[in-house]
């Protein structure tokens, strides 16, 4: 045991001056330095028989806690060990070895026998036994059983311990004074008197499990107490039986320092094991801790995609609904609703979609950094399919806006024929009223010939007058036909009225035409008539068909979207008002001819004076109407002033909106290639450059006001119907777009160098090597795309220095490579999958073999681990991950609740279901 506290690497044996054997090492002198006394007073002490009282009771008690686990013990160590059996049996349990068979026999020779296999065992390990014979054991001589006991606590309890590079006694010292550092009233300098206050042992225990011992309440002056609670816990708690006695202790000036170390070893070997299961443990639990980050960013990403999958799911059905409403307001309502979504649905989306990558790039970076294997969503959630759900939605956006604008233009359209409609119809409606009643009357029955002849000429008139309202129930028709073919809500009602009107007219028609022939057969009879009343009733007629056809132009509904057009509508209507002059000569001409005839009645004494037989159009008519025509003029000429005020309104707000956005367009265009260059320049550190693109970041979002005002713009000029802008190429359709790209952009490029740097910071790269690593990529990637395809990715790994050459070997080192950078086989490799494959195989990260090594300490290093053990060694949380997902162990030492803690080490690290 002195070669062992010399830290040397053989042992022999001696007498030391208690009588007892002790070791030396090969032929060198003996370094007995811990058996020589420490004070001269205490040299008469060392034949103290309360010494070999403590060495009896403390080898007897460490003996029995080996010899229990083979079910049996001893009860006097200088006698039960003599016939050599136990002492065989203590080595095996102790050692794990089998040694020779002993013999059974009950005479001397064969107890002899026994004792020598036993010694020769350990002289097998490196202890030369000197001045000591297996007779001695036999006889039952005390001292020198109780020195071969020592000798072989040296061995398998003591000589292995190893403290900062030292071992055995100076070891177990230096790792006492450690563990008790701490505590007040603890001064451990050897293993005799330094434990006799009983502080020493409890120290050690509340060190390790604090939650045994209340040491606050301990007092130094009670050592008594002190050592039976350290005593008591030591063996109800820690399974150390005792081997010692307070007041053996306390009754004794110097304790023996065996039996204090066979003791004090016990609590090393309790503790020692209990420190390798928890740095096992905290392995287990970084690698878990990283294991359940990453799992919660892969539910976060699913759940996210699955949100956003869903919603652009249930928004494209309502874009894509080409269902038209039957009015103007509620296809305005409609245009409204898609404005909010443009406005306050749609741009919460843009920002998670660009999160959702962003979070994406984020987990797979933290997967290749713990030597993870990359994540793959769930079928249908890759980036990719949510970009193309994405462009469904903005396809069926961009048509939905075009076919609302086109369907308001209908209805406008609509609203406009269907009110000429009912203008149209209401005027014939009201010429019709009682024209059938007329045709139908049998005044000619009892008329004189002069009143036949008359009722004939004024049924002549009347049929001018039937042939004059033709075009307008033509026009009637046609504007129906025109209703029914753009899809009028209300066509039914139209058609019908239209159909009225139509059979009214046929109907008319037919009693005209069998009217005059009433009126022919009559005709014979009749022999004058007054042509001045005729000639008035032709020219009346169809002057006055000019003035209602002038009344309704006058009073016609107008819709114009450009000046031109309502400069063509001035136009039109200045030439109407340059025939006036006429027409006011043609109305005093036809009020000439029926004052001509009132002269002749009253001259002649005509009986029909003051009335004319051929026509119902009265000079007062003629005047009223014409009165009314001259009052509708200014009408005309105020309706077509505003309309046109409102087109020049209309062309600012062109103008307007043209002026912005032809800046606004260009801005951002020059943003977008600004960040590019950014992204692939080498200025600076990427703490540089991620300054830089934030400062680019900050500025785009202070730009979005004017993104806002353009909206506002856009919005004023749908309001008031403009459909077209000859000012600028810009839609705001465009700017939208580009707007959500350049957002997108600059929050991508930022996330890009976020990954670098963790990448960097990961793997230990410096500024200079990712200086050489962006310069090196930037080289080959010649067409600034940001990617470097497969030729340009191999040469530019040839650059640095990497033996890829044109043979079989080189093709299959790039192709697998390439299997690293390219896992999706794009045909391309970005710039932070280049970084991650230069940095990645000198990662220090943690292995499977590891994690699987941790394990194997908690279980004990048995092949399984039972859930008692994982929930004793780990954090609760994180002891149920480990019992929900490991699988169970079916060898064939397997035990209720037993696990595979194997398989679960190798999963962490490999494709599996986690």
């Amino acid at each position: 045991v002195l070669a062992i506290l010399a830290s040397t690497s053989s042992y022999q044996s001696g007498t030391g001056e208690n009588g007892y054997f002790f070791g030396t090492l090969g032929a060198g002198t003996p370094t007995n330095d811990y058996m020589q006394p420490e004070e001269d007073w205490d040299r008469d002490l060392l034949l103290d028989p309360a010494w070999e009282k403590q060495q009896r009771k403390t080898f007897t008690a460490w003996c029995n806690s080996h010899l229990r686990k083979a079910g049996t013990q001893i009860e006097n160590i200088e006698e039960d060990f003599r016939d050599g059996l136990k002492l065989m049996l203590l080595l095996e349990v102790i050692s794990g070895e089998r040694l020779a068979k002993p013999e059974r026999g009950k005479m001397r020779v064969h107890k002899i026998s026994n004792v020598n296999k036993a010694l020769d065992f350990i002289a097998s390990k490196g202890v030369k036994l000197v001045s000591i014979g297996a007779e001695e054991i036999v006889d039952g001589n005390v001292k020198m059983t109780l020195g071969m006991i020592w000798t072989i606590i040296l061995r398998f309890a003591i000589q292995d311990i190893s403290v900062e590079e030292t071992s055995a006694k100076e070891g177990l010292l230096l790792w006492c004074q450690r563990k008790t550092a701490p505590y007040k009233n603890v001064n451990i300098q050897n293993f005799h008197i330094s434990w006799k206050d009983g502080l020493g042992f409890c120290a050690l225990i509340h060190r390790h499990r604090p939650e045994l011992i209340d040491y606050g309440k301990l007092r130094k002056d009670d050592p008594l107490t002190n050592l039976n609670t350290a005593f008591d816990v030591a063996e109800k708690y820690l399974d150390i039986p005792k081997m010692l006695d307070a007041e053996d202790i306390i009754g004794t000036l110097r304790p023996d320092e065996k039996a204090i170390m066979t003791y004090v070893s016990c609590y090393y070997h309790a503790f020692s094991g209990a420190q390798k299961a928890e740095t096992a443990a905290n392995r287990i639990c970084k690698v878990l801790a990283v294991n359940q980050e990453n799992e919660q960013l892969m539910e976060d990403y699913e759940k996210l995609a699955s949100d956003l999958l869903e919603w652009i799911r249930r928004t494209i059905p309502w874009l894509e609904n080409r269902a038209p409403e039957n009015t103007m307001q509620a296809m305005q309502q409609k245009l409204e609703d898609f404005r909010d979504y443009r406005r306050l649905h749609k741009p919460p989306k843009v920002q998670e979609k660009c999160q959702l990558e962003i979070n994406f790039n984020t987990l797979q970076t933290k997967l290749r950094l713990s030597n993870r294997p990359a994540f793959m969503p769930s079928e249908g959630k890759m980036v990719s399919d949510i970009n193309n759900a994405w462009g469904g939605l903005e396809q069926a956006e961009k048509g939905y806006e075009e076919w609302l604008l086109n369907e308001i233009r209908r209805l406008e359209r609509l609203d406009h024929l269907a009110e000429k409609f009912r203008q149209k119809a209401s005027i014939h409606e009201s010429w019709t009223d009682g024209k059938e009643a007329m045709l139908q009357q049998k005044d000619y029955e009892t008329a004189t010939l002069s009143e036949i002849k008359a009722l004939l000429k004024k049924h002549e008139a009347f049929e001018s007058d039937l042939a004059a309202h033709q075009d307008r129930v033509e026009q009637i028709a046609a504007i129906a036909q025109e209703l029914n073919e753009l899809d009028y809500y209300d066509s039914p009602s139209v058609n019908a009225r239209c159909q009225k009107i139509c059979d009214q007219w046929d109907n008319l028609g037919a009693l005209t035409q069998k009217r005059r022939e009433a009126l022919e057969r009559t005709e014979k009879l009749l022999e004058t008539i007054d042509q001045l009343y005729l000639e008035y009733a032709k020219r009346a007629a169809p002057f006055n068909n000019w003035m209602e056809g002038a009344m309704e132009d006058l009073q016609d509904t107008f819709i114009v979207h450009t000046i031109e057009e309502i400069q063509g509508l001035t136009t039109a209507h200045e030439q109407f008002k340059a025939t006036l002059p006429d027409a006011d000569k043609e109305r005093q001409a036809i009020l000439g001819i029926h004052n001509e005839v009132s002269k002749i009645v009253q001259t002649y004494h005509v009986n029909m004076a003051g009335t004319n037989p051929y026509t119902t159009i009265t000079p007062h008519e003629i005047n009223g109407k014409w009165e009314h025509v001259r009052q509708l003029v200014p009408r005309r000429d105020q309706a077509l002033m505003e309309e046109h005020a409102r087109q020049q309104q209309n062309e600012r707000l062109r103008k307007q909106f043209g002026a912005q956005a032809n800046v606004i367009g260009p801005w951002i265009q020059t943003k977008m290639e600004e960040i590019g260059r950014i992204s692939i320049e080498m200025h600076g550190t990427l703490e540089d450059q991620l300054n830089h693109l934030r400062q680019y970041e900050k500025s785009i979002v202070n730009y979005k006001p004017k993104i806002d005002q353009l909206e506002g713009d856009h919005q004023q000029i749908q309001e008031a119907l403009i459909f077209d802008n000859k000012h600028t190429n810009y839609t705001m359709e465009h700017i939208r777009v580009g707007w959500e790209q350049l957002l997108t952009t600059i929050a991508r490029t930022i996330n890009e160098v976020e990954n670098q740097i963790l990448t960097r910071d990961a793997k230990g790269i410096s500024q200079e090597q990712m200086n050489e690593f962006r310069a090196s990529f930037n080289h080959f990637d010649r067409d600034h795309s940001g990617t470097l395809g497969p030729e340009e990715f191999k040469a530019c790994l040839i650059s640095l220095g990497y033996d890829i050459g044109n043979d079989a070997q080189g093709e299959a080192e790039f192709a697998r490579i390439m299997s690293i950078v390219d896992p999706n086989r794009l045909g391309v490799v970005t710039f932070q999958a280049f970084i991650d494959f230069m940095s990645r195989e000198t990662a220090d990260t943690d292995t499977a073999d590891q994690v699987m090594a941790s394990f194997k300490i908690l279980a004990g290093d048995k092949n399984y681990i039972t859930v008692d053990e994982l929930r004793r060694e780990l954090p609760p949380d994180q002891a149920e991950y480990c019992i929900a997902r490991m699988a169970p162990y079916n060898g064939r030492d397997a035990v209720p609740g037993a696990l595979d803690y194997m398989s679960f080490s190798t999963a962490l690290y490999g494709e599996s279901d986690l």
